[in-house]
């Protein structure tokens, strides 16, 4: 799967941020920001306003041409732009800016004029529109750029940036220059496929988009298409291209400067563009700016420092964590009156995955990632591997409030202990479950679920694969009391993923039916009078399944929590990932997210069937 950089999958991607300039005036020579939730219609931040201060971040007063790309590690964004006010004319500049940031929200730049920072650039006339692309075969970010000397034409050229992305650390050389010997600028990079794609300008012959194509960016050899790729016949610069999210469509634009517009093209094979202006809108006039993919975490950061437009729809509810989870446990904690989720870390083949982390959110919406709270490789001393479906409580005990972890391993159950419910957690150091009930003959010994009845204070932990067993936990909460074993199977529709609590004098018990890896996972559930059972199973017992009509397939292994102090009730879950997981096949069952829906209850106490709803808690 496609992702952008280790840490942001594509199924992620939310919507677009398009940064750009306004015009040829001194106080529109700046950076803006715009963002897109379908790379069609565009939404200007902050009321078009800059988002930075050109006289802050530049050596003339202004910038133009700003171009921004997702770092490798798909956390750090990086910024370049020609540090140039045209009023002094287009020979006046010899600098760029490169910025930096790990929120997009907040900045670092620095200078580098190219003429200052190497020697033999005496007569160098300007240094135009500076892109960066990340070369796998050096391990380092370059950034590209044109240049003109003298009479020469204007040629792209390239230099390396440092670790800390606030210099060029190598002497500009040459990137690519048309084998017909004409000016050049405005180059803008993209990879496909293991092969770079090359769109630049033409300078003063024609000023259109060509486009050449290399396997090796430093190699020098590109083989140059004879045609242009704009689609109209007016003079165009500052191509951009990027790729639309969960799909094979790349989005080629340029500005159509003489007229004050932009025009956008689409294309399969970086090849062929068909024009697709009736498609576009923006509630702006940008001038030469490039376009990024972001998630709804990032976009809620942007809303965050530039407030929302209005005319952006509502960011969806569903999933609340990205990357690929499962399995979630959620817990309120009295201590530091926070959420907290405690999901499998899924996306292993296999479901092979050796640690687990936890997130936290004082608000049910935004979650925050707080790190490996456990990772058997190196804190478990009897499992190493198969890191599956923890749960999670909160216990006082003579006034000491402690957490208690419980997690499979290898296909056993161990519990670990903490003061905080963000971790880090102690193994107890041995397997709490690694046997089978009396009178069990197939399963596993996974998927614990830990209750507390809140009549009595006992805790018990359930767990289970084929079956659904009970032991009371003894005060210590990292042992069972053995004699209470109890086998509560409910039905042959029981698989695992056994949740239980309590309302209104009602102990539920829900549990998955089916195989991860199927579409039709999902989740039922019975009624008690008893933390033990008996159970009751309603006729009418599923409350929640897949939903061919959005594209959800394979929800199943839930939690669910009350809000306190109220009858608000949330349920929290797994599905295939949206949109690719339903193509996956027996992979969809090991790569999957974390969802949350409403919980509501009739007056009977009978719970009704989920309603999926990706617009938000």
């Amino acid at each position: 799967m496609f992702a952008q950089g280790p840490g942001v999958l594509e199924k992620d991607l939310s919507g677009y941020l398009f940064t750009y300039f306004t015009g040829n005036n001194v106080e529109n020579e700046s950076i803006h920001f715009a963002v897109s939730p379908d790379g069609f219609n565009y939404y200007a931040l902050n009321g078009n306003e800059p988002v930075l201060d050109s006289k802050k971040i530049s050596s003339t007063g202004g910038v133009r041409d700003p171009h921004i790309l997702r770092g490798e590690d798909g956390k750090m964004f990086y910024m370049v732009v020609t540090d140039m006010t045209s009023h002094k004319g287009w020979d006046s500049n010899r600098a760029m800016v490169l910025l930096k940031s790990n929120d997009l929200v907040n900045w670092e730049s620095s200078v580098v004029n190219i003429q200052e920072r190497f020697d033999g650039h005496e007569d160098l006339k300007r240094v135009w529109a500076p892109q960066t692309v990340y070369d796998k075969r050096a391990g380092k970010y370059m950034v590209y750029f044109s240049m003109k000397h003298g009479n020469e034409p204007d040629i792209i050229y390239y230099a390396y940036a440092n670790g800390d992305f606030t210099n060029l650390e190598s002497e500009p050389k040459q990137l690519f220059f048309p084998k017909n010997g004409k000016s050049c600028i405005d180059g803008d990079i993209v990879e496909k496929d293991g092969i770079y794609h090359l769109f630049y300008k033409t300078e003063g012959h024609g000023n259109g988009i060509k486009h050449a194509t290399t396997r090796d960016l430093t190699s020098g050899n590109w083989v140059e298409d004879d045609d242009y790729k704009q689609q109209t016949t007016e003079a165009v610069e500052g191509s951009s291209i990027f790729k639309l999210n969960n799909t094979d469509t790349y989005i080629l634009m340029y500005d159509v400067y003489m007229k004050g517009s932009y025009q956008f093209t689409s294309s399969t094979d970086l090849n062929s563009f068909e024009i697709i202006d009736d498609k576009i809108s923006m509630d702006f006039h940008p001038r030469h700016g490039t376009v990024l993919p972001v998630t709804r975490t990032e976009l809620k950061r942007l809303f965050g420092k530039w407030g929302k437009p209005s005319a952006y729809p509502e960011l969806k509810g569903n999933p609340i964590l990205e990357g690929y989870y499962a399995d979630p446990e959620i817990l309120y904690s009295n201590k530091t009156n926070k959420f907290y989720l405690y999901p499998t870390s899924d996306g292993f083949t296999g479901w092979s995955g050796d640690y687990f982390k936890t997130f936290s959110s004082e608000n049910l919406m935004d979650w925050k990632d707080e790190g490996t709270i456990l990772d058997l490789k190196k804190d478990v001393a009897w499992a190493d591997r198969n890191a599956w479906a923890p749960s999670a409580i909160e216990k006082v005990t003579n006034g000491e409030t402690k957490y208690y972890y419980y997690f499979t391993a290898a296909q056993k159950i161990g519990v670990a202990v903490s003061d905080n419910p963000n971790g880090p957690f102690l193994d107890s150091g041995k397997a709490l479950i690694d046997f089978k009930p009396k009178g069990v003959k197939g399963g596993q010994e996974i998927d614990p679920d830990v209750f507390t009845d809140p009549k009595t204070g006992k805790s018990y932990l359930y767990w289970g694969n084929g079956y659904m067993a009970v032991a009371e936990l003894n005060n210590d909460m990292v042992s069972i009391k053995k004699e209470t074993i109890k086998v509560l199977t409910p039905d042959a529709t029981y698989r695992e993923g056994t949740e239980v609590f309590y309302r209104n004098g009602i102990y539920y018990f829900l549990w998955s039916e089916d195989d991860t890896r199927s579409p039709d996972y999902k989740v039922r559930y019975a009624m008690s009078d008893s933390p033990i059972g008996p159970l009751t199973i309603p006729e009418d017992n599923i409350v929640l399944e897949k939903a061919p009509e959005k594209g959800f397939y394979g929800t199943g292994h839930n939690s669910v929590i009350n809000v306190p102090n109220t009858d608000e009730w949330h349920i929290v879950y797994h599905r295939f990932s949206v949109p690719n997981g339903i193509n996956m096949g027996d992979a969809a069952g090991y790569h999957r997210e974390v969802c949350m829906d409403q919980f509501n209850f009739k007056q009977t106490g009978h719970i009704i069937k989920v309603n999926f709803n990706d617009q938000g808690q």
